[in-house]
């Protein structure tokens, strides 16, 4: 949950009566937002997750990670599953914290390990904006943690 005060954006506004299409909308982005970030994640995991243990090993032994036998399966389970807990909006912040060190690491292995600097870093970029915000906002309005009334 923001704590940022949308009570005053109406004087803030050139075109104030936009303001109640405003409030109105903010919650329907952020769910549209959350659910389809969760989906691409499991999209990406699950042929990680089809394929372990070995599946991903060779992908995460190519950017220099030792114990790729250990991370290729947390990196499979992070995709999948956190990408489920996204779209559920369950445990959102820590959720976004763990795809956000995922989004690191390709963002590395774009622009270092595969030499592609910020063109190809660019995307993973983008998605690790969107993790940071639901890291330090939640999940929004439409979530499981809304529901239970607990987040961290």
């Amino acid at each position: 949950m923001s704590n940022y005060d949308h009570n005053n954006d109406e004087a803030r506004l050139i075109l104030p009566g936009l303001q109640s299409l405003y409030s109105a909308l903010s919650p329907l982005v952020v769910l549209y937002m959350r659910v389809i970030a969760g989906i691409a994640f499991m999209a990406h995991g699950w042929p990680k997750m089809a394929t372990l243990p070995t599946g991903p090993v060779g992908m995460v032994e190519g950017l220099g990670f030792p114990a790729a036998g250990l991370f290729a399966p947390l990196l499979a389970l992070t995709e999948f599953v956190g990408g489920a807990l996204l779209v559920a909006g369950l445990l959102t912040r820590p959720v976004a914290l763990a795809q956000s060190f995922v989004l690191l690491v390709t963002v590395y292995a774009h622009w270092i390990a595969w030499d592609e600097g910020y063109s190809g870093a660019e995307t993973s970029l983008l998605w690790l904006g969107l993790m940071l915000y639901f890291a330090v906002h939640g999940a929004g309005r439409f979530s499981v943690d809304r529901v239970i009334g607990k987040q961290f």
